[in-house]
């Protein structure tokens, strides 16, 4: 089931479509008998307990005071029979009867839920109190998750006023009870199944850091979780190896102004080995839906590029949603290519070899840049690699359904990012900047030879590869690679991920055969 009318990311309906979404897939890792079963099971709880008290303290209320007091009342009933059962859920084991038969119920009761509310309720509420107020709403239910228990509660009151007097002292205590049994340690883990080894791994270690669902945070709060980089140290400690950062020839941070005063800084990597001739330039964008993440987190992914290439690598730390909305970062990351391919000689590069590549909306940017290029005539990149792009704002294709509940991105977190990088801007998710799977095969046509690289664990492999078939219909040269059991933010993991490194090389070897061959230095008499 999902929304049948169109919603912007931060209304309250669509955070909920999102969520239904997330539970629906973990219900079909249970059904397929795949996963780890009391992990799954912890993980529908507490996602339930979040949802269920964020509309019983914002949505209810207010769907009763729009004349929906009868659904409003029906639907809180539903809730109390769930958390009944998340209890059960909750104090048996996997496998047991009494287990099993309160997952059955759950499930059969969650979907009838479901299709009330997206095919009835929602659609009736947002006619009756208008799409301003669904966005306002939007906001008190991700403050209401914010404060919530972690566990279910069904003898706790279950009005608004009843969960603003119970919630703060039930959730001390579900957070205090999560940690010293373990279960906040399983959280944030991917529990389908579908990982292979090594990336399990990796997200297992991810999950023992406890971070907080990014989603349900402010942007201040997000940023300050772990990240997939702490959890390649964890691994890296684990097994006795260094933890300390691949090493390059050197790293420098280079300030270059931009518009309106404005000052980028950029990263460069140098490589190790010295070259007969000036290294090629490889600009490389940096991720996290506009709002989360540096260049530090990308620090390993340019890294690792250099020493694959021995090209310059240098990545611009552009400026970030919500205190920049859009087009900041993508005017900063054109403003920097303009910078690097007038100022390459300076640094000992050669000018006449630049490639663009990013991860995540980093290469959403980096094929915006030469779509910006091209329109204005200038030089385009010889190469560039795209690793997992987002290139629509529409929540597009099957892995929108089953990679809902993945981790380190999942769908109501890909939602979030878009709720603060077009705040108040809501038409930028159809500017073509973003909205790259709206380009028409004129407008690709200009694009450099490409690499295109998705995962299978990742809400955004369907657009990435939609769009990887617009280029080769376009007639750009295109390499599509796809890898299956790793997740999203794979790519900088080479040093626990045969798959990344993989990656990496390729990415590299794609990059260096679209260069010319450098003329060679002059022989001495």
């Amino acid at each position: 089931m999902s929304l049948s009318y169109e919603t912007q990311p931060g209304d309250i309906d669509h955070l909920i479509a999102d969520d239904h979404a997330v539970v629906a897939r973990l219900f079909e890792h249970l059904e397929a008998g795949r996963g780890d079963r009391r992990t799954l099971a912890d993980q529908v709880g507490f996602n339930l307990a979040l949802h269920a008290d964020a509309e019983e303290r914002t949505l209810y209320p207010q769907m009763a005071h729009a004349g929906e007091e009868q659904e409003s009342r029906h639907a809180r009933d539903e809730h109390h029979a769930a958390k009944q059962q998340l209890v059960i859920l909750d104090r048996t084991e996997p496998g047991s009867g009494e287990f099993e038969q309160a997952l059955s119920t759950l499930m059969a009761d969650i979907r009838q839920h479901v299709a009330e509310e997206e095919g009835q309720f929602l659609p009736g509420f947002r006619e009756a109190v208008g799409a301003d107020e669904m966005s306002r709403l939007g906001g008190e239910f991700l403050a209401a998750k914010r404060a919530a228990p972690t566990r279910a509660h069904p003898r706790a009151p279950s009005s608004g006023g009843g969960h603003a007097l119970a919630d703060p002292a039930a959730a001390v205590l579900d957070k205090a009870r999560d940690k010293s049994s373990g279960r906040d340690r399983r959280l944030a883990t991917d529990a389908s199944g579908l990982l292979d080894p090594q990336a399990q791994r990796l997200m297992d270690a991810f999950g023992a850091l406890s971070p907080l669902p990014p989603e349900i945070l402010t942007p201040e709060q997000a940023r300050q979780q772990p990240t997939l980089v702490d959890a390649v140290r964890q691994v890296l400690a684990a097994d006795g190896r260094p933890t300390d950062p691949e090493q390059v020839g050197g790293v420098d941070d280079v300030p270059v102004a931009v518009a309106d005063g404005h000052t980028v800084m950029l990263r460069v990597y140098r490589p190790r080995q010295r070259a007969a001739q000036p290294p090629p330039v490889i600009m490389w964008i940096h991720g996290g839906g506009w709002v989360l993440y540096d260049i530090d987190t990308y620090d390993a992914s340019c890294r690792g590029l250099c020493n694959r290439t021995g090209a310059i690598v240098v990545s611009p730390q552009y400026r970030r949603a919500p205190e920049h909305p859009f087009p900041a970062s993508h005017d900063d990351v054109l403003a920097t290519w303009r910078w690097t391919s007038q100022h390459a000689a300076e640094f000992g590069a050669d000018p006449r070899r630049l490639a663009i590549g990013g991860e995540s909306v980093g290469a959403t940017m980096a094929a915006a840049t030469c779509l910006q290029l091209a329109q204005t005539g200038e030089p385009m990149p010889a190469a560039q690699v795209l690793v997992y792009p987002l290139t629509t704002g529409e929540q597009y294709g099957d892995s929108m359904l089953d990679a809902a509940d993945a981790r380190p991105l999942n769908r109501p977190l890909l939602s979030w990012m878009a709720m603060h990088a077009f705040a108040g801007k809501p038409a930028a998710a159809r500017d073509p900047r973003v909205d790259l799977l709206s380009l028409s095969g004129q407008q690709l046509a200009g694009m450099p030879p490409t690499m295109l690289i998705t995962d299978e664990r990742d809400p955004l492999r369907s657009q990435g590869e939609e769009f990887a078939r617009h280029l080769d219909a376009a007639g750009v040269p295109t390499t599509m690679l796809r890898y299956d059991g790793v997740m999203h933010e794979f790519f900088g993991a080479a040093a626990v991920l045969d798959k990344a490194a993989d990656a990496q090389q390729k990415a590299a070897e794609h990059i260096m055969r679209q260069f010319p061959i450098p003329a060679a230095a002059p022989r001495s008499a």
